[in-house]
Parts: structure tokens; sequence; C-alpha cells
């Protein structure tokens, strides 16, 4: 039975990322020039901070030091987060984007842009925006039915209290607004 080496390092690897309390979602190795590249993605169900980040590299290349999983050559150990557009492949990746805007590729052919609101063992609820002043609608997607799928990212969204999500505040007043207010 041949295994790839990237086989073998997520064997090596994944009890070590997991342990620091995090998942292995990818590993990959890439040539640059004459060295070569270890890529390591890990997130978490309440995402991945620096310092989680910091713990897991230095434990990772402490293991990789004393394994010969790399070969003799020189390599760079990279380790981060999915990003924000993240791609969607396994039922936990889409818990975790529950209330973010992801767009579809569907098995049967077809696009859609919607945000998912619930998801359980068979597949997804979705809330489809509304186009042109209409309200948004309800579908349920089969997680069977989804070919491909990755979040978007949103700078202008408007959260259940009319504020923005990503930008931290809930107010979009200005501070000129703010102080003319308290002056009045």
């Amino acid at each position: 039975m041949s295994t790839t080496q990237s086989e073998r390092l997520r064997e090596l690897l994944e009890p070590l990322v997991t342990s620091q309390g995090l998942d292995l979602e990818e590993i990959a190795v890439d040539s640059v020039g004459r060295k070569r590249v270890l890529r390591v993605v890990v997130d978490s169900e309440t995402g991945a901070d620096l310092d989680a980040i910091a713990d897991v590299s230095r434990a990772l290349s402490a293991k990789l030091d004393e394994s010969d999983a790399m070969g003799e050559g020189e390599y760079t150990l990279e380790v981060g987060t999915p990003g924000a557009e993240r791609l969607l492949t396994q039922p936990r990746h889409y818990v975790r984007a529950t209330g973010r805007l992801v767009k579809f590729q569907l098995a049967e052919g077809g696009e859609l842009v919607a945000r998912i609101v619930a998801v359980d063992d068979e597949g997804l609820d979705l809330e489809v925006p509304g186009v042109k002043g209409r309200r948004p609608t309800a579908r349920r997607v089969a997680l069977a039915d989804v070919a491909r799928a990755r979040v978007q990212v949103e700078f202008n969204r408007k959260d259940s209290t009319g504020g923005s999500d990503s930008a931290g505040s809930t107010d979009s007043r200005t501070e000129k607004d703010m102080k003319e207010e308290e002056e009045a």
C-alpha cells in the first residue's frame, strides 16, 4: 500500500494538532525554487488565534525535527488558518459558517448564493437573499447536493439590529453626530 508524503505527514501531525484543541484542515508540500514549503492549515470551533497558531507551530516543528518525514533537504514550515473565503468541504465547516453568506455550486448544476441558517446531518437550511426589494426566501439543500461551497466576504452586511457585523461597531453614527447629540 503506497501512501503519499501528505498522507504520511497527516498521520504524523494530526494527533499533535488535535491535542492542541485544533483540527488539521489541510497539508500541502510545495516546491519554491530549490526549497520546499510545508503548509499546514488548522482551525477550531472558535477559530484559532495567534497564540494557538504559534503554539501548534512550535509543536509541529519539534515533531518534524525528530522525524524524517520531510527528508534531508531544507524546508519552511508555514502554519495558518483557512482564511476568509474558505472552501467548505466537511460538515463541521458548514457548522462554522452558520450565519455566513456562501456561494454554492450545486451537483445538478447551477449556482446559489445564500446565508447558512442551520446545519444538521442531512443538510442545510439557507436564506436566499431577496432580489430587487423582495424578501429573502428559505431553502433546504441536502449536503449531497452540494458540489462545491465557498464562504463569501461581506463588507457591508447589516445584522438584525441594523449595525454592521464585521467592523465590530453596531452604531453607524459618526463621532461628529454623537458629539452634536451630546451638546444638544
